[in-house]
């Protein structure tokens, strides 16, 4: 077994682990381990809430979670002689649950805090428990359905660069600026206001071994890791599973990897937003370095070659969704959001007539190996997108007869 260069005691927050990690992107979070090129290692992992969410059948802990806690991330990591402009090469040679913590968590986020995909249909909070059994999952709150997980970081990437972080929140803040005010609406129509970006905010903030003479500062420039960005980050990529190789650009030196928000399983898209099979567990990793790889490669994203490993279902039901609005009937030009929604929703209508609820089914569809695909582009006005249900997972026949 590789050696763990990275453990985490559940019992205990973040903040207070032998080794801390870390819940903002920052290049001055100090590393808290190195490795070589070619080194071959263990890292450990708490689920992205720091442990908010409970293993029981009282969902409230899903409504009250404090989202300026995550994401926890396990890092940073050094790569000795990785330098900016290089490409880290990463190779996630295994994926699995911690010892004696072998279950996970599917949620939907109440709409006033952070909702998810569909909120407008479903906007209070909502759990599903899953218990894990070796590749296979069931869930007590979601019967008749038993599936195999594809594992995989929901969050991966390196450090950005001091001014990467910079053109991070510096767009981020301009995109927030153009939120309408909601000064001007009523309590009830600003409850239906998306939130553009989450900025910065030093509440909560979990730095590592940041000195606390650097603290402040680092907590109010450090950005959020909600979303994805060009260093990788919160991807949710559901095929960056066992095998898979990935390579990230590098902005620091010693390129500063951090992983987290493990996912047992997850359907393109985690529509419900808290809605993979959200677990703690241990990832092996193999690191390497490609000299000067991102001007060779003309590199601004991560790339990644899928792994051999993954469920192996072959019947599909395929629901397809358009983009025309499903209150107003107002069409859109080639708009993907609203195609895929509509067939989020389309899937969810017609799971409902074989006895799952309207919240089961989402929390389904956000959580088990669904396939989504923007499966047309340029027939205007419409977009096609289309959701794809393995009909293996069901303990039914749930085709049209």
């Amino acid at each position: 077994m590789p050696k763990t260069l990275f453990k985490v005691d559940l019992t205990k927050p973040m903040d207070r682990q032998e080794l801390p990690g870390h819940n903002r992107w920052h290049p001055d979070i100090p590393a808290v381990v190195s490795v070589n090129p070619g080194d071959v290692f263990r890292i450990e992992c708490k689920d992205w809430t720091d442990g908010q969410i409970k293993n029981n059948d009282n969902p409230d802990d899903i409504r009250d979670v404090d989202l300026t806690v995550v994401h926890v991330l396990s890092g940073p990591i050094w790569v000795n002689g990785a330098q900016p402009g290089d490409i880290l090469v990463v190779d996630l040679l295994d994926i699995g649950a911690l010892q004696g913590d072998e279950w996970g968590f599917t949620g939907i986020f109440a709409k006033d805090n952070g909702g998810g995909f569909l909120t407008d249909h479903y906007p209070n909070h909502a759990k599903a428990i899953w218990d894990l059994e070796g590749i296979y999952t069931s869930s007590r709150h979601i019967p008749g359905v038993r599936f195999a997980g594809i594992t995989h970081p929901g969050l991966i990437g390196c450090a950005p660069s001091h001014d990467l972080l910079a053109t991070w929140n510096k767009r981020e803040a301009e995109l927030v600026s153009t939120a309408p005010d909601l000064r001007t609406y009523g309590a009830g129509l600003a409850a239906n206001m998306p939130v553009y970006a989450a900025l910065p905010n030093p509440k909560n903030a979990i730095l590592g071994q940041v000195a606390p003479a650097d603290f402040d500062r680092i907590a109010a420039e450090g950005a959020r890791t909600v979303p994805p960005r060009e260093h990788g980050g919160n991807c949710d990529i559901k095929n960056l599973s066992k095998g898979t190789r990935i390579y990230f650009p590098v902005y620091v030196e010693g390129a500063k990897l951090s992983m987290g928000d493990i996912h047992f399983s997850q359907g393109d898209g985690e529509i419900s937003f808290c809605g993979a099979i959200e677990m703690s567990g241990y990832i092996d990793l193999h690191v390497d370095i490609i000299k000067g790889g991102v001007e060779k490669y003309g590199m601004v994203n991560p790339i990644f070659k899928p792994g051999p490993v993954e469920p192996r279902y072959s019947e599909y039901l395929v629901f397809e969704g358009i983009s025309v609005d499903e209150y107003t009937g107002k069409q859109y030009f080639m708009d993907v959001h609203i195609a895929y929604r509509r067939a989020c929703l389309n899937a969810i209508e017609y799971l409902k007539k074989f006895g799952f609820t309207g919240e089961q089914a989402y929390l389904l569809l956000s959580c088990a190996p669904v396939e989504g695909r923007v499966s047309g582009i340029v027939d205007i006005p419409n977009a096609c997108c289309t959701l794809a249900i393995p009909t293996e997972i069901f303990d039914k026949n749930i085709l049209p007869v």
